[in-house]
């Protein structure tokens, strides 16, 4: 099988969220457990990609890209890591930004990016089985390709997969720039309309020979107008290619046994030396220092989608306890400014680094004992995952992938059952209520370890999930002989 994975963002090289996570470990573990199959990543080459990458990198080709009256520059670079080889299309006018997304021309610079990714095959003369496009920035290439290619006898059996990471942002446009800026025909005009606009992620869905969610939940969250972000008619009238598989993290990047962030590795056969980390953080943040006082963190966008106007409505009366709270994400300047004034009301017990941090982000989900995910909707999330591979108990609402993945905390016929704490509602007294509960359960340190045991233990690596999606490209292929 030959699978090319398209999507704007691709760990180690370029990052702003989960989507970079997914589209970093995915074809590495497909690689791992299918290693005669070709398997290959196509991202831009933004200017913020490391020097180290760089400099090792191989000129493939270049070439013109045609985008409505444009001709534009496309250069084509390659760098193999794991056995997978990634793509990088190479236009400074795009591509050279100080941030990965944000700016006026979005709408262009991907659907540059995605005409791209069709006419680099050609120049190559590279034709996958499966082309599998990863949210609205990459969904012209899976509309491009069931419209404009659709009868070339080399892209007519492509196979096109589009995953939908967040259904929030849908790549929405005026009809008025459809031929101008996105190059689509008249006759297309069918496929991207939705509500009387353009709508590239609903062209996507209506194109793709499947459709992926990151999650067995918000494949059926997205179904109704709450979760569907007025998207959900077209998801219920094309239903029946949609399916969830939930995501897994790369178990060699996160592992509290031989990462380098920490002050002292550890196993689930050695929770014990998780308090030389809590201890390390507390001295370095200036807290107390003390292993019997709970840890509980929070490393999130600050943002109403990630449930933080629930922490904030209720973390002052959380703070009555003998608790210290870590907080470290950057989003909305007033909850930036909420947890800076918060610090300095509690400075013995809080510490708000508003900054996007990944090597301080695992000593702290190394320290915790406990770790808060309230999202108001949560497509599938990483962060609780990680937690649990570094021991801290996760504590979320029950909502898309964290229901699907943090099961609550009881004892059934004498046995602990579930891996975390989890409500249902979205209120902070009931947040709260779990939150006192997960306390409650930290003081019997017998029944806490053996919870954290049980967390760490659980299996949330690509494996499972790497299969199931071999197991839907196998599905919407012609048998061979």
């Amino acid at each position: 099988m030959k699978i090319l994975y398209a999507g704007s963002e691709v760990l180690p090289f370029s990052s702003s969220g989960g989507l970079a996570d997914v589209m970093g470990s995915l074809p590495a573990a497909l690689k791992k457990r299918h290693p005669d199959d070709d398997v290959a990543v196509i991202s831009p080459l933004y200017s913020s990609i490391r020097t180290e990458y760089r400099e090792k990198m191989t000129r493939v080709c270049e070439f013109s890209v045609r985008l409505s009256w444009r001709n534009q520059y496309c250069g084509i670079y390659s760098y193999i890591l794991n056995g997978v080889t990634y793509y990088f299309v190479d236009n400074e006018y795009y591509f050279r930004r100080s941030s990965l997304y944000g700016d006026f021309d979005d709408g262009e610079r991907f659907a540059y990016f995605s005409a791209s990714v069709l006419a680099f095959m050609s120049q190559i003369n590279y034709y996958p089985d499966i082309l599998h496009c990863n949210d609205w920035q990459t969904a012209l290439a899976v509309i491009y390709l069931k419209t404009r290619y659709c009868n070339s006898e080399f892209y007519r059996d492509i196979k096109a997969v589009f995953s939908i990471h967040n259904i929030l942002f849908q790549g929405q446009y005026d009809h008025a720039i459809a031929g101008d800026v996105f190059d689509l025909e008249p006759s297309w005009a069918s496929i991207v309309d939705h509500d009387g606009c353009i709508n590239l992620m609903k062209g996507a869905v209506v194109c793709a020979d499947q459709v992926v969610t990151v999650s067995e939940r918000y494949a059926e969250e997205i179904k109704t107008p709450e979760y569907g972000h007025g998207l959900d008619p077209a998801i219920r009238m094309y239903s029946c290619k949609l399916s969830g598989i939930l995501n897994g993290i790369d178990y060699e990047y996160y592992d509290p046994k031989t990462d380098n962030a920490l002050t002292r590795n550890y196993t689930y056969r050695s929770t014990g030396r998780k308090g030389e980390n809590k201890r390390a953080l507390q001295k370095q943040l200036a807290l107390p220092e003390s292993e019997d006082i709970p840890m509980i963190s929070l490393i999130s966008r600050l943002t109403d989608q990630k449930g933080i106007d629930l922490v904030a409505s209720k973390v002052d009366e959380l703070l009555l306890d003998d608790v210290q709270f870590i907080v470290l994400g950057c989003g909305d300047w007033h909850y930036e400014n909420f947890f800076r004034d918060l610090e300095a009301r509690h400075r013995d017990k809080v510490r708000s680094m508003i900054m996007y941090d990944k090597t301080l982000s695992k000593k702290i989900y190394a320290s915790s004992d406990l770790f808060l995910m309230p999202s108001r909707f949560e497509p599938c999330g990483l962060s609780q995952m990680i937690a649990s591979r570094y021991g801290a108990v996760p504590i979320v609402r029950e909502t898309g992938g964290l229901y699907d993945s943090i099961k609550p905390y009881r004892f059934v016929d004498g046995k602990q059952v579930g891996n975390g704490f989890t409500f249902a509602a979205c209120n902070g007294n009931d947040m709260l209520f779990v939150i006192r509960q997960a306390l409650g359960l930290y003081r019997d340190k017998e029944a806490f370890k053996a919870l954290t045991v049980k967390v760490m233990k659980h299996d949330f690596s690509w494996n499972t999930s790497a299969e199931k999606y071999y197991q839907l490209y196998n599905a919407i292929l012609p048998e061979r002989p």
